[in-house]
């Protein structure tokens, strides 16, 4: 099956480079969709004048499978032509001619504009499989072919200038089995992506709505959901209870919620809860403990919404196996679908992937960062609320801008440091609880879950959550800090995790913004940050401080349970293998811990550079353990136990009284007990 030719409008003649390069992309979009409808990578060529995508099929020969092609042809067609490329829906029989690759096309004259170009193969995938033939069905019969019953309610409705009065645009329309259909200009049902959305009037009145992205419902009747976005609701209230009079068997109403129950519940808690709290419990209810976690990972997302941050990225470290992607999972969960980006990409794809938005969430599980997506981490880090550009030149050697949106977060899940010292020091660093005790809870959470037997659909608290962020993101937040002259550190070596307190400061305060006095000023809700702000923000950074300063040094869990370890042995000095011995870890394990490493060209620091109580020498040893005097250099390391103490106390931030009165005895008593 040749499915899905992207060719040009007919000239009688070649194409433009621009008509040649805008087939070549709609093609990659052509081939990304089949993909997302489970079809299998495809031979991908040029024709010279526009682009081929050959799939293999196996049906017979016959009327039947001639008539499911042709609708997978005519969907695709419908979906994604437009005034610039057409998709050929001519190519339907197994009687085709098809074009030898290798050979010039020469229709009409070749001019400078319209040049003669040689057909070519672009890729073959290592197999070439065969297209099933239920995803060939699906697609052929995801747009309505029969007119559904139209809705009785007290009037009908002009879809065209109801699309209109909603501000929805329409890029295209066409005759559609004896109506109208409306390609939409961006998807309203979801901001994952932006084409692929389109309704429907039929003859009679009736309407459907759908996005052909499997997704986003995959053609399935979305337009009540439609009218639920756009209508208040006693409008649509009056209007069944219209329809309720007419209608001779009224269909009983679901008693799931309307989707604007939970926007609603989400302003309640905005305007009169504690909304930290409640993101936090209902994250707790499918992840156990790891709220230290937990609230890192929320105030990155609010610092996509304040205007005076640069944004707040999280980097976490625990073992393997002990929840840090689950975490990390469990939190996104709680967030639009539109915002969430994981799994793996190239150095460049985040570039090209044009369905990304501003404020959307990367999470990279376990991946060594290569050093170009480092820069575009760096990058991301200082020009916070620009987007981050990138040119490059095509195949045809013209100029491509791609872009990066601007106010994207990163959250880096990985056993060891995710990056150098340079992308870490952009991060909250924070550790993952791998304790025996959180081991106990977490399997006690398993057993519960097991035995209460399973459940259906969305938590309504995940639901509220996610309305919750939709809130927050359709607002820019500018927080003023008045108090930010008594804010003071023991140690601001680290010129960055101070700015990064402060934003803390102002994330915590942009989640009770319409519990705050503020005002419009161009779009923009200015607010005060209030005390409450700075001990939740104060609080949040002594945790991620603890043991020996996680955020200061960027210690990884385990390089921080080895100096407790170290420093509950009371060991002066120890070599590898008595640590070994001590943490259960692996010869490998504890040198690098101590030394660190290089990987893949980058450097990753140990504790001899981290913390300056482990210091070491190269002794000489005599081993006369087998009756021959030996000798053997060997590593000692040194641990000064007084430097540790005071290494761990210089992570101390607080609030100067309006008098000067200084750091309050009960925080050092608290710091002490972290």
């Amino acid at each position: 099956m040749r499915a899905g030719r992207p060719r040009w409008p007919s000239h009688g003649c070649g194409t433009t480079d621009a008509e040649h390069a805008a087939a070549l992309d709609a093609a990659g979009r052509i081939a990304a969709y089949l993909t997302e409808q489970g079809f299998p990578e495809p031979l991908r060529a040029d024709s010279g004048n526009g682009a081929h995508l050959l799939y293999r099929i196996d049906l017979a020969n016959d009327d039947a499978a001639t008539e499911v092609v042709k609708g997978v042809l005519t969907t695709l067609d419908t979906l994604f032509s437009n005034d610039v490329i057409t998709v050929d829906t001519a190519n339907y029989n197994a009687a085709r001619i098809w074009k030898l690759y290798g050979t010039l096309s020469r229709k009409g004259d070749s001019t400078p504009e319209r040049p003669h170009r040689r057909a070519k193969i672009l890729s073959v995938p290592q197999n070439i499989e065969v297209v099933p033939r239920e995803r060939l069905q699906h697609l052929a019969g995801i747009l309505p072919k029969d007119e559904p019953a139209p809705r009785r309610t007290g009037g009908s409705i002009d879809l065209v200038r109801w699309l209109a009065e909603h501000g929805i645009a329409v890029r295209s329309t066409r005759p559609w089995q004896g109506g109208t259909l409306y390609v939409l200009a961006e998807c309203p049902f979801s901001g994952a992506h932006k084409d692929g959305a389109f309704a429907i009037q039929f003859a009679n009145g009736a309407v459907f709505a759908g996005c052909h992205h499997a997704s986003c419902g995959g053609g399935a009747q979305r337009w009540p959901e439609l009218r639920a976005m756009y209508e208040p609701r006693e409008k649509r209230k009056q209007e069944a209870i219209a329809g309720a009079k007419v209608e001779e068997n009224p269909t009983p109403p679901r008693p799931a919620p309307a989707p604007d129950e939970y926007r609603e519940r989400a302003f309640a808690i905005l305007q009169h809860g504690d909304p930290l709290t409640f993101l936090l419990d209902t994250f707790n209810k499918s992840h156990v403990g790891d709220r230290t976690v937990a609230e890192c990972l929320a105030m990155s997302i609010a610092s996509q919404s304040v205007e005076n941050t640069k944004g707040l990225h999280v980097a976490i470290s625990g073992n393997s196996g002990k929840g840090k992607s689950h975490a990390c999972t469990t939190m996104q969960n709680l967030i639009p679908e539109a915002y969430k980006l994981t799994g793996t990409v190239s150095d460049k794809a985040l570039y090209y992937d044009d369905d990304l938005r501003p404020g959307t969430v990367f999470l990279f599980d376990d991946t060594a960062l290569s050093d170009d997506l480092q820069e575009v981490l760096k990058s991301a880090t200082t020009s916070f609320h620009e987007p981050i550009i990138h040119r490059t030149i095509t195949a045809d050697r013209q100029l491509r801008v791609c872009s990066i949106p601007e106010r994207c977060v990163w959250w880096l899940a990985k056993v060891e440091n995710p990056g150098d010292d340079q992308v870490m020091n952009r991060m909250l660093t924070v550790w993952i609880d791998d304790s025996a005790e959180q081991d106990a809870r977490v399997l006690e959470h398993l057993k519960r879950t097991e035995a209460s037997g399973s459940t259906r659909g969305d938590d309504p608290d995940v639901l509220t959550c996610r309305a919750l962020w939709s809130i927050v993101k359709e607002h820019r937040i500018f927080v003023h800090i008045p108090f930010a002259r008594r804010i003071e550190f023991s140690n601001a070596a680290n010129r960055r995790n101070p700015a990064m307190l402060f934003d803390l400061i102002k994330c915590h305060a942009a989640l009770w913004f319409l519990q705050r006095e503020g005002e419009e000023t161009d779009g923009e809700t200015r607010i005060e940050a209030t005390r409450q702000d700075f001990d939740a923000a104060a609080r949040l950074y002594g945790a991620i401080n603890q043991e020996g300063g996680g955020q200061e040094s960027k210690m990884t869990r385990n390089e921080a349970a080895a100096l407790v370890t170290i420093a509950r042995m009371g060991w002066e000095t120890f070599t590898v293998r008595m640590l070994q011995q001590a943490t259960g870890l692996s010869y490998h394990q504890v040198r690098r811990i101590l030394q660190g490493y290089t990987a893949k060209g980058t450097t990753y620091c140990g504790l001899l550079e981290k913390c300056p109580a482990v210091s070491v020498v190269d002794a000489t040893v005599l081993d006369e353990s087998t009756g021959i005097v030996v000798r053997r250099h060997e590593l000692h390391f040194q641990f000064d136990a007084e430097a540790y103490r005071e290494w761990v106390a210089q992570t101390a931030v607080w609030l100067e009284d309006e008098g000067g009165g200084g750091l309050p005895a009960a925080f050092w008593r608290e710091l002490q007990h972290a």
